[in-house]
């Protein structure tokens, strides 16, 4: 480990790529503090950019502003309470009422500082889980990985919020079918293509990803057309009070802290849960756990209830890179993108990553480290400067995204057909969105599709076409019993809300 930690920080100390570590910590905090933005989107639209770099300089690009966005999604929840993504949700319950009471400065030095704190706890917890979990992984073998791949689709639609577990699973069989379009490579027999020739390569994740997350992103909030409040012209004024800490908050904040780094950590790392539920657990735990005055406190301002899952969400971030580096797994939306961005720059995440390219894992590894303090050192003096960027109405947003969107796909490709596809595929996942389907296991169902269809032929070669190694490998049983039973968790808890009303 130490050995690792000296080569990655070796690595990581080029001026390039310490240049993109700042880059992508700046960039990710101002784009997690936007409203209705998140690091999905920047993810997304950052893709284009990735295939040009190194595969490590792009890891650590885009690790950056993931937790980048994390960090900086607590502005906008505690002075305008319009949280910048859904896992910041959870700290407007006390961070507004804190900004209220004239207290903005203290909640946000307290996110700030469980931001940090959640952040360094999950970097040190991946460098101690991750090893143990791709030495156990190191034995796994086509079925073993076929298996991986439909425990990590059936896990999202598990962990899906809101009872919408059959959208999810419609979205993943969505997905699975889109990565089917194209030419077969076993066969080379062009499917579902409909005769079209600019889709007989099949469907590029960079288009998928920008009209799924970037480019429906931008027009669902042309369809919003909200103006600037007078909220957001206030804190545009940088008036956010005093950021200092007294003991007192410390040692209030301390344990919360503590339990929210674990809980979050643990949380990220289960493949379709993400931060929002670690975010919103964390709260529930602090909440139930207060006592008496304390617990009078929680939505009217508790100190606890906004570093809690700030605490959380920053080291389910950190969680989430477990299953994606050492199985290949996406922890959320946003790792999918990664995953789709790593597949197509040529790196295969799995058990192998470790062993076969632990220079670049190990990269990573330390700038999320690095990052976590550079983001500490850069927002605390800078967040009243930083919040007057609330104040940029989304005519001038929408407009930005959807050249970026249009001229990164076009770059890809040099194909004015991708662009029509684009606006296409972006109209019907508005449409989509509108009606409550989730897009994240979309791009999962896509991105995980090919390797599930590359898996199961090289399993069934090895086995002369048959299907018992689904339950005569021991490994393979176990990952598809467990498949099963985060398909059932979801109904067993609706058959019992039933049986309780």
């Amino acid at each position: 480990m130490i050995e690792g930690l000296l080569v990655g920080f070796w690595a990581l100390m080029s001026p390039l790529n310490i240049g993109i570590l700042v880059l992508g910590c700046v960039a990710g905090t101002f784009i997690g503090m936007m409203p209705g933005l998140g690091p999905v989107t920047a993810i997304s639209l950052l893709v284009p950019v990735v295939l040009t770099m190194e595969p490590a300089t792009a890891m650590v690009l885009l690790a950056s502003i993931y937790y980048g966005a994390m960090f900086g999604g607590s502005t906008a929840s505690v002075l305008i309470n319009a949280p910048g993504e859904s896992s910041s949700v959870p700290t407007t319950f006390d961070g507004y009422p804190m900004a209220r009471k004239g207290l903005a400065g203290k909640a946000l030095a307290l996110c700030a500082w469980g931001s940090f704190v959640g952040g360094t706890v999950a970097t040190l917890l991946l460098m101690l889980a991750a090893p143990t979990l791709a030495g156990w992984a190191l034995t796994f073998q086509a079925p073993e990985y076929f298996a991986l791949m439909v425990l990590g689709l059936t896990a999202v639609a598990a962990f899906t919020e809101g009872g919408g577990v059959l959208k999810a699973l419609l979205m993943t069989v969505v997905g699975l079918m889109l990565a089917t379009v194209g030419t077969d490579i076993a066969d080379g027999v062009e499917r579902y293509t409909f005769g079209i020739a600019d889709i007989s390569d099949g469907l590029s994740f960079v288009l998928l990803a920008m009209a799924a997350f970037a480019l429906a992103e931008a027009l669902t909030a042309a369809l919003r057309n909200e103006k600037v409040s007078e909220e957001a012209k206030k804190a545009a004024r940088g008036d956010v009070g005093s950021l200092k800490l007294t003991r007192d908050d410390v040692r209030e904040v301390a344990p919360a802290m503590a339990r929210s780094s674990v809980l979050g950590f643990v949380v990220g790392v289960l493949p379709g849960a993400g931060a929002t539920i670690a975010a919103f657990m964390s709260y529930a735990v602090e909440r139930n756990l207060a006592t008496g005055a304390r617990r009078a406190e929680f939505g009217k301002g508790s100190r606890r209830g906004v570093t809690a899952p700030e605490t959380a969400n920053n080291a389910a971030a950190g969680g989430a890179y477990v299953p994606l580096l050492t199985l290949g797994i996406p922890g959320s939306g946003t790792t999918a993108v990664i995953l789709g961005a790593l597949v197509a720059l040529g790196v295969q995440p799995g058990p192998r990553l470790y062993i076969e390219q632990s220079e670049m894992f190990w990269t990573v590894v330390v700038s999320m480290y690095l990052g976590n303090l550079v983001l500490l050192v850069i927002n605390l003096p800078l967040i009243p400067y930083i919040a007057r960027t609330l104040a940029i109405p989304e005519t001038m947003l929408v407009p930005l995204i959807l050249f970026f969107c249009l001229v990164g796909v076009y770059l890809v490709s040099f194909n004015t057909f991708d662009l029509w596809l684009l606006v296409g595929l972006a109209v019907v996942c508005v449409g989509l969105r509108l009606v409550d389907y989730p897009m994240a296991p979309l791009l999962l169902g896509f991105v995980l599709g090919k390797l599930m269809e590359e898996n199961l032929r090289r399993a069934l070669l090895v086995n002369d076409g048959s299907f018992a190694f689904l339950w005569e490998r021991p490994i393979t049983a176990l990952l598809l019993a467990i498949s099963i039973v985060c398909m059932l968790v979801p109904v067993a808890g609706k058959l019992r809300a039933k049986r309780a009303a």
